[in-house]
């Protein structure tokens, strides 16, 4: 029987003189990038931009068994530490003492969810 479907969410500003350059490498993302997240479980991802605040939402969906040794599979896998050195740059953490997305505590700042309707 498979666990039950995480939902996940997660916010970070991006820095605003990327913002084109950021929703241009997010039109193909890497195929090898594409592939870790599909390794990982990760299924039904979105990030959205939103302009006054200049933040980044994103949310996907977890369908494995255990998120932390996917999350680190992610982590180990060179493709995606290509990607996360072209966009580390292009964003601001909310997470204080955060230095990439390689690295703890952090990078993205998770949410708490407060509210679902399925």
């Amino acid at each position: 029987m498979s666990p039950e479907p995480r939902r996940i969410a997660q916010v970070i500003k991006l820095r605003p003189e990327h913002l084109e350059e950021y929703k241009k490498i997010h039109e193909e993302v890497w195929p090898g990038v594409l592939a870790a997240l599909k390794r990982a479980h990760i299924e039904d991802y979105s990030i959205y931009y939103e302009e006054e605040s200049g933040l980044l939402f994103a949310t996907m969906k977890y369908t494995g068994a255990d998120y932390e040794a996917d999350m680190k599979a992610i982590a180990d896998d060179p493709e995606t530490q290509r990607w996360w050195k072209v966009t580390d740059g292009m964003q601001q953490s909310l997470i204080a003492g955060a230095t990439g997305s390689a690295s703890g505590p952090g990078w993205w700042k998770a949410l708490e969810e407060v509210f679902r309707f399925d």
